[in-house]
């Protein structure tokens, strides 16, 4: 098999010969929170770092079960039974072996992407269906544009790198074919908690609403990292289909991929507590208004990432470093067939002193 270059890798090569001429730079390529974990977290975590004496289960400790599960109603009002919720060390574990776990021969995926999806596909050698989102469709996927042998499709709301949201009704559609079609969707969810005013809703709402109340063939994926400021907790939730997860936990028991019981000790509180999560959203709102009022653009919905158009993404990239000591992601390197060209990825993940500072720096930029 042969993976395509990470984009971060192709950033390096890219900018490698290049001296900022600005002694200070600000570094907006990557989605890790710059926030501090809040306190009560750490403070789980070394109170139960005796517990590595212990190896832990691949289903994880019945604490962080039903923290999950206290999550997903409490935000999504949707109850699941614990059959229905597997902990997973992070949402990118699962994106890159579910597929294979599955022997899917088909996927679909939204372009640009995250990596991982590409790569997964890459791995198992599946025909790869890359729905592209542009302008003219919103950045919005829809199942129209399924190809028709398709076993399983990635979705991701709120999209990175995008920044877009599919609403309930559209995430109905999915259900519905998923269910008429038979193929599995897996939706990537870990960005549901940075919104800004209306909250995202989940593919399990959708099943829900149109009568999938066991959520066959529906699975949605979210991770506490980007939610709490915590991605070194590693952890995340698979939930939905009972079946398929019933399989599934056999096969992670074989990869080996549990999760240390202090972080899961860590996770379990982080999950059952979601005042610090609002905190972090105020923090982003603010970055949110700065990038409104100095380059004029629209707040998302959701996430952390601006998707700015340029005239030429690979140059604005050099150019930028160069001049003003700003690093963004140029959309190409996100993408395939070009359909992220002429975009960049922003991530406003700093404090409101910094972003406004390279925010100011990317406005003098353009002009």
């Amino acid at each position: 098999m042969r993976f395509e270059k990470y984009p971060f890798q192709k950033l390096n090569e890219l900018l490698c010969d290049i001296t900022p001429k600005k002694d200070k730079q600000f570094i907006l390529t990557i989605g890790e929170p710059q926030f501090d974990t809040p306190e009560f977290i750490q403070k789980a975590f070394c109170e139960n770092s005796q517990l590595l004496n212990k190896y832990p289960a691949t289903a994880g400790i019945a604490e962080l079960r039903e923290s999950m599960r206290g999550f997903v109603k409490r935000r999504f009002n949707v109850k699941l039974n614990e059959n229905e919720l597997l902990p997973v060390n992070g949402t990118r574990e699962v994106l890159f072996n579910f597929p294979a776990f599955l022997e899917a021969k088909s996927i679909a995926f939204p372009n640009p992407f995250y990596q991982i999806y590409e790569g997964a596909a890459i791995a198992i050698g599946a025909k790869m269906n890359k729905m592209s989102l542009t302008k003219e469709n919103k950045f919005l996927n829809h199942p129209s544009e399924l190809i028709g042998d398709e076993e399983l499709v990635i979705l991701n709301s709120p999209n990175n790198p995008c920044a877009s949201v599919m609403d309930i009704d559209l995430m109905c559609e999915w259900v519905e074919s998923a269910l008429k079609n038979d193929f599995v969707i897996l939706s990537d969810e870990c960005y549901s908690e940075l919104y800004f005013d209306e909250k995202p809703v989940s593919i399990l709402e959708a099943s829900k609403k149109v009568g999938n109340d066991k959520f066959k063939n529906i699975l949605a994926i979210n991770s506490i990292s980007k939610r709490s400021s915590a991605p070194s907790l590693r952890s995340g939730f698979i939930a939905g289909d009972s079946e398929i997860l019933k399989e599934y936990l056999s096969y992670r028991t074989y990869v080996g991929c549990a999760s240390p019981l202090p972080l899961q000790k860590a996770a379990a509180v982080a999950w059952s507590e979601d005042n610090h999560t609002e905190e972090f959203r105020k923090e982003y709102r603010k970055n949110f208004k700065l990038a409104k009022d100095i380059l004029g653009i629209e707040i998302p919905k959701a996430t952390f990432y601006v998707w700015l158009e340029v005239d030429d993404d690979i140059e604005f990239t050099k150019k930028l470093w160069e001049e003003e000591g700003v690093k963004v992601m140029p959309g190409s390197f996100m993408s395939r067939e070009n359909i992220g060209k002429g975009f960049v990825r922003i991530a406003l993940v700093y404090d409101e002193k910094s972003t406004k500072e390279a925010l100011f720096r990317i406005k003098n930029f353009k002009g």
